[in-house]
């Protein structure tokens, strides 16, 4: 899967979100900014993102993510 089509996702699915994607083989980095992450734990942040991505894992065509869920403000600091 091409790190132009995870962010295409990503970025459909999360609210005015803005995703950062690198790709080491079938590992996925992820930098999702999104202001839909107000007030979400970090762990409810990350469920998002894994909801948008779990037919990718469940496939293989993503083997791991690793992922930085920020809200805007968190981004700016």
């Amino acid at each position: 899967m091409q790190a132009e089509q995870i962010q295409a996702l990503v970025e459909s699915a999360i609210a005015d979100s803005q995703a950062q994607v690198q790709i080491e083989g079938n590992h996925v980095h992820l930098r999702v900014v999104s202001p839909a992450f107000a007030g979400q734990s970090p762990v409810k942040k990350q469920q998002m993102v894994y909801a948008v991505l779990n037919d990718k894992i469940a496939t293989g065509e993503i083997h791991a993510v690793h992922m930085q869920t920020l809200t805007p403000e968190e981004a700016a600091q």
